[in-house]
């Protein structure tokens, strides 16, 4: 890539926009080992938000020799990490590996900067490292996590979480809810509008007629109503309609074999009901290379799909290789979302 190339990169719109995290737990390091594996020409389409002292510090502490520049200051060909500077205020401290009010509001501040560099064009697709809820709830932003706080900063009335892998992948008509009330977010409504955003989603990326298959609630999907008649109240109806609007989707399907089914190739995408449901056969499957992405909001995200590990924070031990994976999935998304 040329330099005159890498500076058009750089100055018009970087294709991922990568959020700090909490900057107690590992997003700093794993973040600043995806950046020491990339080529300059990666870097140049690549930029991080945070606070340039806790990146230089996680950059020092693996070995890597990474530049990081304010934004508006990158010049022509600079090999160089580009910033959004979000800086640690005056007086507050942040212990490593540990929960604060103060790595809360840092977490947050950096994906509301982020939300603001796309939609100014300055962005395609935001990444985000791991934040702590708990840190996040102490310092007053009461979100589920990132995809409601993304969902609110950006007015968006709802959104989904896929969990995508090569061999399974999974999104889901109700996540950080209580088993409870998951069940009543199990509606006609809400599974058709799971379905159509998932549909929206595999055929942005090149899938011509997605196959999606949509898991029952109850054990043998209520057998005729011996256990529970959500699946035939509810679930039905709802794939009957998606089909006679032409979407090629089944169900619903006992959750005991739906999943085993598409990881042979069966289905393209499983509808999971809630958030264990769908959470744990990815896990299992593809632990290390799974990517949280959010769906239904007005910008893309991907995300890595683990906490903030803060037992082995600032050790040097992360493993980045879902941040890879990560990061890989928001740069296939970028090619599509560029004009």
């Amino acid at each position: 890539m040329s330099s005159s190339t890498l500076n058009a990169e750089r100055h018009n719109c970087y294709d991922i926009v990568i959020t700090m995290g909490d900057p107690a737990g590992i997003g700093p390091e794993i973040i600043c080992r995806a950046l020491d594996a990339m080529s300059a020409a990666e870097r140049a389409t690549a930029m991080v938000v945070g606070d340039p002292a806790i990146y230089r510090r996680a950059a020092a502490s693996i070995g890597a020799k990474l530049e990081f520049v304010p934004l508006e200051q990158v010049e022509r060909g600079e090999d160089c990490v580009a910033i959004g500077v979000v800086d640690v205020p005056e007086g507050v401290n942040i212990p490593d590996g540990r929960v604060s009010a103060g790595a809360g509001d840092m977490a947050f501040r950096c994906v509301q900067k982020a939300v603001e560099l796309v939609q100014a064009g300055r962005a395609r697709v935001i990444v985000t490292a791991p934040l702590n809820k708990a840190a996040l709830h102490e310092a007053g932003h009461h979100y589920d996590g990132h995809t409601g706080m993304l969902a609110s900063l950006t007015g968006a009335p709802s959104s989904f979480m896929l969990l995508a892998s090569e061999t399974l992948s999974t999104l889901h008509v109700s996540t950080h809810v209580s088993l409870r009330g998951a069940i009543d977010r199990v509606t006609p409504e809400r599974i058709i509008a799971t379905v159509e955003a998932g549909q929206a989603h595999l055929v942005a990326l090149g899938m011509r007629e997605p196959r999606i298959a949509v898991a029952g609630l109850n054990p043998h999907c209520g057998e005729g109503g011996i256990f529970g008649d959500e699946d035939s109240r509810c679930i039905a109806p709802a794939v009957e309609h998606l089909r006679e609007r032409g979407f090629d989707v089944s169900g619903p399907i006992s959750a005991d074999t739906v999943f085993y089914r598409a990881s042979k190739g069966e289905f393209d995408l499983v509808i999971a009901q809630y958030h264990d449901q769908g959470h744990i056969p990815v896990k299992l499957i593809a632990f290390d290379t799974t990517v949280n992405v959010s769906l239904g909001l007005p910008l893309q995200r991907t995300s890595v799909d683990h906490g903030t590990a803060f037992d082995i924070a600032w050790q040097g031990k992360a493993d980045a290789t879902n941040m890879g994976s990560a990061i890989a999935y928001a740069r296939r998304l970028a090619s599509g979302a560029k004009p």
